[in-house]
């Protein structure tokens, strides 16, 4: 008897339906075609143990499973129970009338038990392109596939469970999921504040401006002066993710396999913090089975890199090409998939080996030469890709004494929404741009346009700082932001000296 039963495959951040055809004949064999990798083909032993939990066992005959399209590869233990379904369907033993009308995705376990799988968000979105009714898989992965809507979705603890209800013998229940209220529950919550922040305003200005800009930002400053903690405050003045934002960030999570139990759908902004020994396959995404990186996974959110040039320089090399495109391709020789990542960086870096150069309160103890050559292990064209420069000093203890709390995030965040307005309005004619820091030459030429009293101020800085064409354009883009927190249409001379002063490792002095 030849049955057939559907699951679903991942590829980047998208899935393909796959058709598995399990045939029963007369002989002695178990054979398992179509590509499958070991997991899959180590698929037997799990089946035969999880359905004889219930009495249940594969025939003793010639068992043929084929897995189409033949020429695509199929990776991983999550078609465990789509080959059982499929191998108790031919043998008799569970009624295929209705297995055309479901995804069928689980791992099994031994004692018939579903383990949870990875990518069930874009697999879910397939079945609904794909009009299958709905989506049968394990109970713990029900609510991220919910999300998705005019999908009927089944999560089940068992193996048995599943046999039942496409028996007719027993009901799972359907996993309902209100997305919109959801979203709206989890918008804002966030663990930092900026109210914890004591002093440090000219920091808390800086990374307001990046954040309604979208801005990449480097800290600079001695051990203990905040850097950190300013960085993991970011995400919470930045503006609220759409759900549409929502649904992509939390489709790349999923890929990856990063979404906890207890969450469904990613709604704030990630923030991605990866080790200094990271490897540039890690950080950018790859492997024989592409998957996405801490570049995708900070997606819409913000990459943080705390002690910059302890990182291999090859590792910060290959960040130059997605920070200017937004994305990144991975290439192998059996496929190309592209993962977005659209991030905002934030870097962190002290001045100088042993850490207090230009600090007030502490002796620089490196040798002449050592500040400079600690700056050049992060190349030139990466740090013309950071729009803002910013050094950090401790707070003074009169400042930390003091028991009045600073600003709180949400005021900061209702002014950088208000700036990120005006630009959404200002690009609304325009695809794939959504603030100031994606703009590409042909807007900026139009939108940051200054006076003459401007031009001889930027002449100026460029003759004394020694900038690059990069770094000019970073310097107008960061003035038209502050212009739009000030709403003003135009760059006037002070935003420009404001932005220019962001510039502090372009500075002749710095580091000799």
């Amino acid at each position: 008897m030849l049955v057939k039963t559907f699951g679903s495959a991942i590829y980047g951040i998208n899935a393909m339906t796959i058709t598995v055809e399990v045939s029963i004949e007369k002989g002695v064999n178990y054979m398992v075609v179509g590509l499958p990798d070991n997991a899959v083909k180590e698929s037997q032993q799990r089946i035969a143990s999880a359905i004889s939990q219930y009495g249940y066992h594969i025939p003793g005959k010639r068992v043929i499973v084929n897995m189409a399209p033949a020429d695509v590869r199929k990776e991983g233990a999550a078609y465990d129970l789509t080959i059982a379904i499929g191998i108790l369907a031919a043998s008799g033993n569970l009624a295929p009338d209705h297995l055309e009308e479901y995804v069928i995705m689980g791992e099994l376990s031994l004692d018939g038990s579903l383990r949870p799988i990875k990518g069930v968000l874009p697999i879910a979105i397939e079945a609904r392109r794909k009009h299958f009714k709905g989506i049968i898989l394990p109970k713990s992965n029900a609510r991220e596939a919910a999300i998705v809507n005019n999908l009927e979705v089944y999560g089940a603890d068992n193996i048995k469970e599943v046999i039942d209800f496409l028996n007719g013998d027993g009901e799972i229940a359907k996993t309902e999921f209100d997305t919109r209220a959801e979203f709206a529950t989890c918008l804002n919550q966030y663990e930092f504040d900026f109210s914890d922040v004591k002093g440090q305003e000219n920091v808390k200005r800086a990374l307001e401006i990046a954040a309604a800009g979208g801005h990449n930002v480097i800290l600079i400053g001695p051990p203990g002066s905040g850097k950190t903690m300013l960085a993991k405050r970011l995400p919470s003045i930045l503006p609220p993710l759409s759900l549409e934002e929502s649904l992509e960030t939390t489709q790349i999570h999923s890929v990856a396999g990063k979404m906890k139990k207890e969450d469904a759908l990613i709604a704030v902004r990630p923030f991605r913090s990866p080790h200094h020994t990271i490897s540039d396959v890690a950080l950018v995404g790859g492997g024989q089975n592409p998957q996405p990186g801490e570049i995708s996974l900070a997606h819409n959110g913000v990459l943080f890199l705390d002690e910059l040039p302890e990182f291999r320089r090859q590792v910060l090399e290959v960040l130059r090409q997605p920070m200017e495109e937004r994305r990144v391709t991975i290439s192998r020789a059996k496929m190309t998939t592209d993962y977005p990542a659209a991030f905002m960086l934030v870097a962190a870096m002290n001045p100088c080996p042993c850490g207090y150069y230009n600090d007030p309160t502490h002796e620089c103890t490196c040798a002449p030469g050592a500040v400079h050559k600690y700056l050049n292990k992060i190349s030139g064209p990466l740090m013309d890709r950071i729009d803002i420069h910013i050094e950090v000093v401790p707070v003074p203890f009169k400042d930390l004494s003091k028991m009045r709390e600073g600003e709180p995030s949400e005021v900061v965040r209702e002014r950088v929404i208000a700036a990120r307005k005006i630009q959404e309005e200002r690009f609304r004619g325009c695809p794939g741009v959504h603030c100031n820091a994606q703009m590409n030459s042909k807007l900026f030429r139009q939108y940051c346009q200054i006076d003459q009293q401007g031009q001889d101020l930027m002449k100026a800085a460029m003759e004394k700082l020694g900038l690059s064409a990069r770094a000019y354009d970073r310097i107008l883009k960061v003035a038209r932001t502050i212009a739009d927190l000030d709403a003003s249409p135009n760059i006037n001379i002070s935003h420009l000296s404001e932005a220019i002063n962001f510039r502090s490792l372009d500075r002749d002095s710095w580091g000799r």
